[in-house]
């Protein structure tokens, strides 16, 4: 089974475009996300557009702040500040990477906590691991959610992640254990890899590395999530982490690049928007 992000995704902002359209009889408005873009990164340029493309589909605000690479550290966070403080502003994400003279954990610390829809915040992250209620980040949110709709039961299954950055690595492991999979953190430069991802029955890969995990690295019908979007350096067409061709015919669920994880992340931002917004109304409910 192919899993489709894309066909999942908007089968869940149509059912959120239904619940926001009750918003304004309600609430008197609908959520508000707002987006900072500092350069003009294309890659970038073209998440912020998904979003903003999103956000129409779901109907709620979008506002794309644009900043050119050279802002100073001190007016990102300036401008950060008076977002927090705007009561019409549910969302505040501002897009990575950012330049090298901006700090990007004092920018992700600087975003108010209730309204950090990427789940990034030190306060989050913290809630994260104490199974408090938090912001959930949305990549590795996303991937349960495609992991469930697919029928994969993750109770009781050996997982393998190979990544441990804070923003999937390290939070979808730790929603794998929620689930009660046993979870195995690897990287690229673990010893023997191989033989510690030919044990996973859920392989979630998210490196950076182009065709990075091959077919000889992974079992017979496991199941395989590839959150890695790359340029193949031989074609220069989108690839994943996985050698997609090769391994597709041994796993029995496995997920595309482009198509997989990509659209499900930003319907979780969508997702995570609108919870920001309804806690500021219902408080009690998350």
């Amino acid at each position: 089974m192919i899993i489709s992000g894309k066909d999942l995704s908007a089968r869940l902002k149509a059912e959120m475009a239904a619940e926001v359209a009750g918003f304004p009889g309600k609430y008197g408005r609908v959520p508000h996300l707002v987006v900072i873009l500092v350069g003009d990164d294309p890659a970038s340029m073209s998440y912020v557009k998904g979003k903003a493309k999103a956000s129409e589909v779901v109907g709620i605000r979008n506002t794309t702040i644009r900043k050119p690479a050279d802002i100073t550290e001190a007016e990102l966070l300036g401008l950060i500040a008076g977002l927090n403080a705007d009561d019409s502003v549910d969302g505040i994400l501002v897009q990575l990477p950012l330049p090298a003279h901006i700090s990007e954990p004092k920018v992700i610390e600087a975003i108010d906590k209730s309204k950090d829809v990427d789940g990034f915040h030190p306060l989050n992250v913290a809630a994260l691991w104490q199974k408090q209620p938090c912001t959930l980040p949305c990549t590795p949110k996303g991937i349960i959610r495609m992991l469930k709709s697919a029928g994969v039961g993750i109770s009781g299954k050996r997982a393998v992640v190979i990544g441990r950055s804070n923003i999937v690595g390290l939070p979808v492991a730790k929603l794998l254990l929620d689930e009660n999979a046993t979870v195995t953190i690897a990287h690229s430069r673990t010893a023997d890899l191989p033989s510690v991802t030919k044990e996973a029955e859920i392989l979630v890969v998210a490196i950076g590395r182009p065709r990075f995990v091959t077919a000889d690295m992974v079992s017979d019908g496991a199941v395989v999530i590839d959150v890695g979007v790359n340029r193949d350096p031989e074609t220069g067409r989108l690839c994943g982490d996985v050698d997609f061709e090769a391994v597709e015919p041994k796993a029995s669920v496995i997920s595309p690049v482009p198509g997989g994880v990509g659209p499900m992340t930003i319907c979780c931002l969508m997702e995570n928007t609108i919870e920001c917004f309804l806690r500021r109304y219902t408080p009690d409910s998350i």
